[in-house]
């Protein structure tokens, strides 16, 4: 009968990471690592952190570009806006355009009792989709 036994069943391994090669270890049958032999670390040793920080600065730069591509939208709405336009104001109150300074815009916002109201450009959120045409 040929019996081994566990402790002088020694297995060698290689490991890759992103193509390179490891230095192979040396592990026992229970899977520790025989004395005098080089510990490899797993996928969350030392890259895990590098991986993060790579994350993490691309997440803030998508945000950044993310950031000025409103801002060249809302920039090119207040330029386009004309008379008639229908637009909603950040207060919430919906008005048809019926005069356009360079800072502010007067707000037709009662057709009953005429009511206007001048507010700023800025203030206005959105041209809404029906628009008066006359």
């Amino acid at each position: 009968m040929l019996f081994t036994s566990s402790s002088d069943f020694i297995i060698t391994t290689t490991l890759t990471q992103f193509g390179e090669e490891q230095p192979a270890t040396t592990t026992t049958a229970d899977g520790s690592p025989q004395a005098g032999t080089e510990v490899i670390e797993g996928p969350l040793g030392g890259n895990f952190f590098t991986m993060l920080m790579l994350l993490l600065v691309g997440m803030i730069v998508f945000s950044m570009f993310s950031g000025r591509k409103q801002k060249k939208r809302r920039a090119s709405m207040l330029d386009t806006l004309q008379k008639r336009d229908t637009v909603l104001t950040r207060g919430g109150v919906f008005g048809t355009i019926v005069e356009i300074k360079p800072d502010r815009v007067v707000l037709k916002v009662d057709e009953s009792s005429n009511t206007r109201i001048t507010v700023l450009r800025d203030s206005i959120e959105q041209v809404t989709v029906d628009t008066v045409d006359e």
